[in-house]
């Protein structure tokens, strides 16, 4: 390491001790001894995005609606914004967080893990994923991806958390494991999110807006078979990349055009998405800004991905999925998997543009419909359309022992 960037990094280590030893803990302090505890009051802690996303807003809708909350919603812009910015944010949040009786999150987050919460304080954890597929948090010990066990206790991330709601029962260990918590704090109530799944009337406006965004999907009356392309980022969050895209061109000549779509949906961290090649319009098209990742699962006849969890909610609907893994072997290095992968993985891998033509060509050759569904039945079991009611009912006095 050169000297400069050894500077850099001492610098660094310097200010995140600063900040989460010393000014947001006193902040907090401070503000303890002058408020005490509200005891409707909620917050919605954003960790990275600006405004409430999807892992929050069907209990947000919930909550608010019952009248009896005083909610706030808070973001810290973690890893996006400078740190400058960061600061602020969080110093703001403090003020909220001093006197909340419960703060909900979908997301890790430093500050949470620096303040001296007190114990009239409930953390619930929503996190943003659903089963249990790449590593994160203390189970990536000895990967290059995220912090390292002596990194995590020095800055916790995940301390102060009451409890955590996961999709199953069979993920529950995962969790523990990546949050280091027991595992009686990990609740197979469900994700929120996925409840829209089981409603009629959304399913119905997604593909309206579909016919909406693209008409010529719907041409002489006839539907095209829509692929969705969804592939997480590469890299770290603050630098977050997509991976190289499949050549479509190939894709386009193996097919006939004129029964297929691909729509591509990047990651919502990457901020330079990779250009389409030109002419190409009738065959594939970028909807990152125009659909979300729910509408795309509800309206696609196939999916494409990599190490993305939108496998386990698209699992609900029990559709072909192709797994398109031209970098397994860096891959795994770099973040790893809770399951031996090519074992619980529902549907066939490809590891060249080549074998992702085929396995189009041919769905019904390989799609295994049971398999899908035992693969559902095991990750997604807590996922049946209740969710957001299970979780709003855990803030009443009916569970006591979980909070």
């Amino acid at each position: 390491m050169s000297d400069s960037n050894l500077f850099r990094k001492m610098a660094a280590d310097c200010y995140k001790r600063w900040t989460l030893h010393i000014l947001y803990p006193s902040r907090y302090k401070r503000l303890v001894r002058k408020k005490a505890v509200r005891e409707n009051k909620i917050v919605f802690l954003e960790v990275r995005e600006k405004k409430l996303t999807d892992s929050f807003l069907p209990v947000y809708h919930a909550l608010k609606k019952s009248g009896k909350w005083e909610i706030r919603c808070l973001s810290l812009q973690q890893d996006l914004a400078d740190r400058k910015t960061v600061r602020a944010l969080s110093l703001r949040a403090i003020r909220d967080l001093a006197d909340a009786k419960y703060i909900f999150m979908n997301d890790s987050s430093y500050l949470i893990g620096s303040l001296p919460l007190r114990p009239q304080t409930k953390v619930i954890q929503l996190w943003h994923a659903c089963g249990a597929f790449k590593r994160f948090g203390y189970s990536l010990t000895g990967k290059k991806f995220g912090a390292q066990k002596k990194e995590l206790d020095r800055f916790p991330l995940y301390r102060n958390i009451s409890l955590v709601t996961v999709s199953s029962p069979e993920v529950r260990w995962a969790y523990a494991d990546a949050f280091s918590l027991p595992l009686e704090k990990i609740l197979p109530v469900g994700v929120a999110r996925t409840d829209v799944f089981y409603r009629p009337s959304a399913i119905r406006r997604a593909q309206e807006k579909l016919r909406k965004i693209l008409p010529e999907c719907f041409e002489k009356g006839r539907k095209r078979k829509v692929v969705l392309y969804a592939p997480t980022f590469r890299g770290r969050v603050a630098t977050a990349a997509s991976p190289e895209l499949p050549d479509f061109a190939a894709i386009r000549r193996m097919l006939n055009t004129q029964d297929w779509l691909v729509l591509c949906k990047h990651h919502p961290f990457v901020k330079k998405r990779p250009v389409l090649p030109p002419g190409l319009e009738d065959f594939v098209r970028d909807v990152s800004d125009d659909m979300t990742i729910e509408e795309l699962l509800m309206v696609s006849d196939v999916c494409i991905t990599d190490y993305s969890s939108l496998i386990f909610e698209y699992s609900l609907f029990e559709r072909p999925v192709i797994f398109f893994f031209p970098d397994l072997e860096e891959y795994t290095k770099w973040r790893g998997f809770y399951y031996p992968i090519e074992q619980m993985l529902p549907g066939p891998v490809a590891t060249c543009t080549r074998e992702v033509g085929e396995r189009l060509l041919e769905p019904d050759e390989w799609f295994d419909k049971a398999k899908m569904h035992e693969f559902r039945q095991r990750f997604m079991s807590s996922c049946d359309g209740q969710v957001t009611e299970r979780i709003v009912g855990l803030l009443s006095d009916s569970p006591p022992q979980l909070l």
